[in-house]
């Protein structure tokens, strides 16, 4: 296997930002910390913040995600620096009045901010190519925008763009740091947009790209669902369990549980959940350069508008983390699955296989072993047999394997994080595929290897 030079260079930029961080490093304060105060005062005031309802509080706060990838393909290698699409830059508006001793309401507006989208980078450049507002460089974007009413006794009721009950099904299960740096759908992301090679050459025309072989209508990741238009209940927690339940545009509704509490020396969090939607979209080639406004439950896995009458998508699956307390061991595993019907004798033909499954299991251990904060070391595997990409697979087999360490720093609220990623599989094709897609037969994929290496801070 081999290791470019930009991967030991990733991992001496973390390190030397911890050994920057210490103590010594603090600001001399000195006699005169009180000189200016009237003058930053007014400051203050100055950018503070307006609320127009002095009834409803105003929080502010987000975070800030940028990352550098070396990556390399067998054949190409390069380095490119832009936003983390796992976990986003962002910002989010949080406001909540009390109504009564016991019912609240408010609202929750959060805002996604890119400068390159790492989702979208490829061999060619780390600029998107995408036509897609969403996916584009250098742009905001609506990830959240609802309000709600919740109480103690009868739990929250939250009307707008939303996740829906199993959005994050998976990653959710995760109460580690591994959870904002490589999560379930951590593995899929990285690679996204990057091209397939065989023997040194990619594979189609055009290429197909990895997220092309993968399945799972977000983020190539079955078993896990997205942010739309819904109305959400999300139930008190009664003994560590509680329940989740959407329902929105398209007929689109799920419902999800979870268990979460302390036995003994064990923190345990589970998530198991199941979703449905009968509403592929409209044409969708699948190129960076096409997109559907607004996208829909199942979008990724139909293609063809011929799929639109009697169409059927279920998901489903189920995550959990055990950690023992004294040592900081942990095991993070899942799995997810997705199932489509198109309804339609002539597309049914090109899904020649509508199931779609992954799992993955993530071992490893969190502790506090200097002052600056938690650390956290683990290793990954995930296992994706997805199913028929209409016109360009058949299915394909696809393995990842990584591992990191992330060091979180109590003092800023920030996370430092160095990941790498090794990724190989089979895909498999027919005479339909092999005009523009996967070639007939199976096709070994040249494995592709990638060394993460970024920070997020909180604000």
């Amino acid at each position: 296997m081999r290791i470019s030079r930009e991967f030991v260079s990733g991992f001496g930029i973390i390190a030397a930002a911890l050994i920057l961080i210490s103590p010594a490093a603090a600001a001399d304060l000195g006699g005169n910390c009180c000189a200016d105060l009237e003058e930053r005062i007014a400051e203050l005031e100055a950018t503070t913040a307006r609320k127009g309802n002095r009834k409803v509080s105003l929080t502010i706060s987000g975070w800030v995600n940028e990352n550098l990838i070396v990556w390399d393909d067998g054949t190409e290698h390069n380095a490119y620096v832009g936003t983390n699409s796992v976990e986003q830059s962002r910002f989010r508006f949080v406001g909540e009045a009390k109504i009564t001793s016991d019912v609240s309401a408010g609202y929750l507006l959060e805002i996604g901010v890119q400068g390159h989208p790492s989702n979208q980078w490829n061999q060619n450049s780390p600029s998107s190519s995408s036509s897609n507002p969403n996916n584009q460089d250098n742009q905001l974007l609506v990830r959240k925008s609802y309000w709600y009413v919740k109480s103690q006794e009868w739990g929250q009721v939250a009307v707008g763009q939303n996740g829906t009950a199993t959005y994050h099904l998976l990653d959710d299960a995760d109460f580690t740091l591994t959870r904002n740096v490589d999560d379930a759908e951590g593995a899929a992301i990285y690679l996204s947009q990057f091209q397939l090679r065989a023997d040194g050459n990619p594979i189609g025309s055009p290429a197909l790209r990895w997220t092309d072989v993968l399945r799972g209508f977000n983020n190539s990741t079955p078993g896990d669902s997205g942010r739309r238009n819904v109305v959400r209940y999300d139930s008190p927690i009664y003994q560590g369990f509680s329940w989740a339940a959407a329902w929105g545009e398209a007929s689109l509704w799920d419902i999800a549980l979870q268990y979460k509490n302390t036995i003994g020396d064990f923190d345990v969090l589970v998530r198991g959940g199941y979703g449905q939607s009968n509403n592929p979209g409209t044409q969708f080639s699948g190129t960076p350069s096409t997109y559907v406004a607004g996208g829909t439950a199942c979008i990724s896995s139909s293609t063809t508008t011929a799929s639109l009458p009697n169409f059927r998508c279920d998901w489903g699956g189920a995550a959990a983390t055990i950690m023992h307390k004294p040592t900081g061991l942990f095991v993070f595993g899942g799995w997810g699955t997705q199932h489509i019907d198109t309804g339609n004798p002539t597309t049914e033909q090109q899904l020649i296989e509508p199931v779609s499954n992954v799992w993955f299991i993530q071992p490893g251990i969190e502790q506090k072993w200097i002052s600056l904060g938690k650390t956290n070391i683990f290793g990954e595997y995930r296992h994706d047999d997805a199913g028929s990409n209409p016109g360009k697979t058949v299915s394909s087999t696809i393995n990842f394997w990584q591992g990191g360490i992330i060091q979180y720093i109590d003092a800023a609220e920030m996370t430092l994080y160095a990941v790498y990623e090794h990724a190989d599989g089979d895909v498999f094709g027919n005479s339909v595929t092999a005009t523009s897609g996967a070639p007939v037969g199976k096709t070994s994929l040249d494995a592709f290897q990638a060394g993460i290496f970024g920070a997020k801070i909180n604000f």
